[in-house]
């Protein structure tokens, strides 16, 4: 049930584990290029925390320093930005550092304008401490959560005066997930990822999710501990020992919702190659785009449905 909840597929979750065992092989030997390629000489596990601890990668002393880094992602990538999109956000968007209040609990976050367009999409980055403040994934934290991530995302379904009130407003999460996990994968092509540190960030960010697919499984159809998802995750990704335990807990309370990230990111991956097999120099990654956004947040089958017909179309059948 909350398989099919959050991702809006019928895959089992012996199907979801095996997916999620391929993708961590897949991604860890992505790691150990990025690895070589700045002569690393240890195992990936200490290189994980080579990258944690690197001061050189912690180079701000204040919150101000960490929101203007993101502002300068975004103006970095937005000479690139309508190679890939034609259709951009009428709403206002901004970087802010998270209120004082919350921002020791709080993780990056993204908040939508509001519908009538009066308040601005807000990027939240919580910077309770700017000297231990990593910078080596926010460029993929940029594009997922920011642009063209959940603000173009949401923000262009907001204001698409063909869809009725509710479906503004609707949320599928292998889809809007999926989206942002997705839109981590067009840093290349939007200009960023040009430090390894970086691309490794993005890589660290994919591995997170995918290591959800095998823990969030192992926990709730596999028998396995608390204690056996907590020493997988420290065994393949680069987050804090802290994070991954508070990451668990949150899978065993909620079973399901980790696993719609990496679902709906395939699955909006898999439907743009099917495209451009299929349509060869007709293909127009602007296109594509549209009409994954243009419909907001459905089923994912309903998106791959709706993606065969344009194919379709595109070659006049």
């Amino acid at each position: 049930h909350q398989i099919k909840l959050y991702t809006t597929t019928d895959m089992t979750a012996d199907e979801i584990h095996q997916l999620g065992l391929n993708e961590v092989a897949r991604i860890s030997a992505e790691m150990e290029k990025v690895k070589a390629e700045v002569g690393y000489e240890g195992d990936l596990k200490s290189f994980f925390n080579y990258v944690r601890n690197n001061k050189n990668l912690k180079p701000f002393s204040t919150a101000e320093e960490v929101v203007e880094n993101f502002n300068q992602i975004y103006k970095t990538m937005e000479p690139n930005i309508d190679k890939l999109f034609d259709k951009t956000p009428v709403t206002e968007f901004e970087v802010r550092q998270t209120e004082a209040f919350r921002e020791k609990s709080a993780s990056a976050e993204y908040n939508p304008g509001s519908l009538d367009g009066t308040r601005p999409g807000i990027f939240y980055v919580p910077v309770p401490d700017p000297g231990a403040y990593n910078i080596y994934s926010d460029e993929s934290l940029f594009l997922h959560e920011a642009i063209p991530g959940h603000h173009y995302q949401i923000s262009l379904t907001q204001e698409n005066p063909d869809l009725p009130q509710f479906r503004k407003t609707l949320w599928y999460s292998g889809y809007g997930e999926g989206w942002a996990l997705y839109a981590e994968s067009l840093g290349k092509e939007l200009g960023l990822y040009t430090d390894p540190y970086q691309y490794f960030g993005t890589l660290g960010a994919e591995m997170h999710r995918a290591v959800r697919l095998v823990v969030d499984t192992g926990l709730h159809s596999k028998n396995w501990t608390r204690e056996e998802a907590i020493q997988y995750s420290l065994d393949n990704e680069a987050e804090s020992e802290e994070s991954i335990i508070s990451e668990i807990e949150r899978y065993m309370a909620n079973p399901g919702q980790a696993l719609s990230y990496k679902i709906g990111q395939l699955k909006i991956r898999e439907l743009r190659e099917r495209a451009e097999a299929e349509l060869g120099d007709n293909f127009d990654i602007r296109k594509y785009h549209n009409q994954v956004l243009e419909t907001g947040a459905v089923p994912l089958q309903l998106l791959e449905d709706k993606v065969d017909k344009w194919i379709d179309e595109e070659k006049g059948e």
